[in-house]
């Protein structure tokens, strides 16, 4: 048995490709969907809470003031799109056309080809009762970036998966 077998950590996947976060600041594969924080183009003080449901596709775009976005009609926005692109870039367009349950017909995914595969198939819009949850998810790993740098264990993070290797 090796040493990851009996560790009680999980391993940390690296991201695919680093990302600038200032577009998206938070993006994830999490509830059976494609998840995260989008950041407005035209106003810096607001953000929209964007999904795509895995196998349906069903999305849903809103501000963090449950504000419905506009560009969300009959479609994804290009909140979604930028969504899909992030989540290629952190976790690798392979992984989340698996997620997502995306057959892509030519070749290996792209965030281009997830984005116009998915919206080929006339998804619909979905109820934004997850963008509460996932704000606040966005909000919590906010405070950790406010926190003073300290090689002190946080009590809260005790849980989180560990890089280092366990003897």
């Amino acid at each position: 048995m090796s040493d990851f077998e009996r560790s009680s950590t999980a391993r940390v996947i690296p991201p695919a490709r680093p990302r600038k976060l200032a577009k998206v600041p938070f993006v994830e594969l999490a509830d059976g969907r494609l998840q995260g924080v989008v950041s407005s183009g035209s106003d810096i003080e607001r953000v929209y809470v964007s999904s795509v449901a895995a196998g349906t596709y069903a999305y849903a775009c809103s501000t963090n003031n449950n504000r419905p976005c506009g560009g969300a009609r009959g479609g994804f926005c290009k909140h979604i799109g930028a969504l899909i692109t992030e989540a290629v870039l952190q976790y690798g367009a392979e992984r989340v056309a698996r997620y997502l349950r995306v057959d892509v017909a030519d070749g290996e995914p792209t965030a281009q080809s997830l984005n116009f595969t998915m919206g080929q198939t006339r998804p619909s819009p979905a109820d934004s009762k997850a963008a509460a949850s996932v704000f606040s998810r966005f909000l919590r790993h906010l405070a950790y970036l406010e926190l003073p740098p300290t090689t002190a264990p946080l009590p809260e993070m005790q849980w989180f998966a560990s890089t280092r290797a366990v003897a």
